[in-house]
């Protein structure tokens, strides 16, 4: 069925479609469903604690076979900038009266000691990374677990740069894509192409399989970003509305609906994809003064607790791929099936 194997050969699947790994919207049940369609499950690992990790992976190898993908967050925790951050939440003041005192958000994880000796005890056919790679002692210790490395860029700088550095194949992310883009090399979101320009970009620039993310959300895109080079794609945004996914009811409420998306990096600190609420309206949808990531999320914590109560998402992490409205409320595995079935309908022809 498939002209190009080497994602199948390289990660043991069925067929060339990743799971994306989408932090807070993705758990176990999501990664069982597509690992079940033929498909790469992932396991998003920023927001857990091991423990958690451990949980979940303990899950996933009991009601599936097959390969699992770990991902985790690769950046640099910030230094503290008091006073930057204090100029933000005046900002913040400013348009919304006095933000209450309250919990942090839930800290995003960089890839460390800890999350490394989860990887060597459970031993995941794939480890990815965001945000670029982990420090060259953990990355080795990564690789001599035996797990097969993948990455992802949103340039073709970042994609060979991926490739020097010893990765197995590159996720070529476009900017179509929901969630947090990976760029590592530079945060200028003017440098960032959409998936069917940057994959054949890639694909010539690199010599590893290329697996296509954003905007591929049914057959027909995943047809064409195979005939572009790519030897798989990643599938994010098509799942949301699934019932095995994590979304909230808020964020499943704001796809059903639809509106704009826009890349906006004022409710992280760093570039993201997603609905313009009403913050991102106010003060973005890229503001220089937002604090590094994650810290912004600590200035609109409360916030987005009161709003979230009061049924709004004003301050809240709404994710979404460009091709949103694609996605259905189907099972998950009925999604992936479907996709793989129509594109390789339209590649047989």
């Amino acid at each position: 069925m498939w002209q190009d194997r080497r994602i199948l050969d390289l990660f043991g699947i069925d067929h060339p479609l990743l799971l994306a790994p989408m932090a807070g919207s993705a758990g176990s049940a999501l990664a069982v469903a597509v690992a079940k369609a033929g498909g790469l499950p992932a396991l998003p690992c920023a927001l857990l604690s091991p423990e958690q990790m451990r949980a979940e992976i303990g899950v996933i190898r009991q009601q599936a076979t097959g390969p699992l993908n770990l991902n985790f967050f690769c950046h640099t925790p910030p230094e503290p900038d008091p006073a930057r951050e204090q100029a933000w939440r005046a900002k913040i003041a400013a348009l919304y009266g006095p933000v209450p005192d309250g919990p942090d958000a839930p800290p995003r994880r960089p890839f460390d000691e800890a999350a490394c000796a989860v990887v060597e005890d459970s031993r995941p056919e794939v480890v990815s990374f965001h945000f670029g790679l982990p420090a060259a002692p953990l990355l080795a210790r990564v690789r001599a677990t035996g797990a097969r490395i993948i990455a992802s860029a949103t340039t073709v700088d970042e994609a060979v740069w991926l490739e020097r550095s010893g990765v197995d194949a590159v996720i070529a992310q476009g900017a179509e894509a929901g969630g947090h883009r990976g760029m590592f090399l530079g945060l200028d979101t003017a440098t960032q192409t959409g998936t069917f320009s940057l994959v054949p970009l890639v694909t010539d620039a690199v010599k590893v399989p290329v697996i296509a993310a954003g905007g591929v959300s049914d057959g027909r895109a995943m047809a064409a970003a195979l005939v572009l080079g790519a030897a798989a794609v990643q599938v994010g945004t098509a799942f949301l509305r699934s019932p095995e996914a994590l979304t909230s009811t808020l964020h499943r409420k704001a796809l059903a609906a639809g509106g704009p998306t826009a890349m906006t990096n004022v409710i992280t600190g760093r570039p993201a994809r997603g609905f313009t609420t009403r913050l991102v309206r106010d003060v973005g949808p890229i503001n220089p003064d937002a604090p590094a990531f994650p810290l912004a999320s600590n200035a609109i914590a409360s916030l987005r607790k009161a709003a979230e109560a009061d049924g709004r998402p004003d301050f809240s992490p709404v994710w979404a791929g460009q091709s949103f409205s694609l996605a259905s409320e189907e099972p998950a595995t009925v999604i992936a099936e479907r996709i793989v079935r129509d594109a390789a309908r339209l590649l047989d022809r």
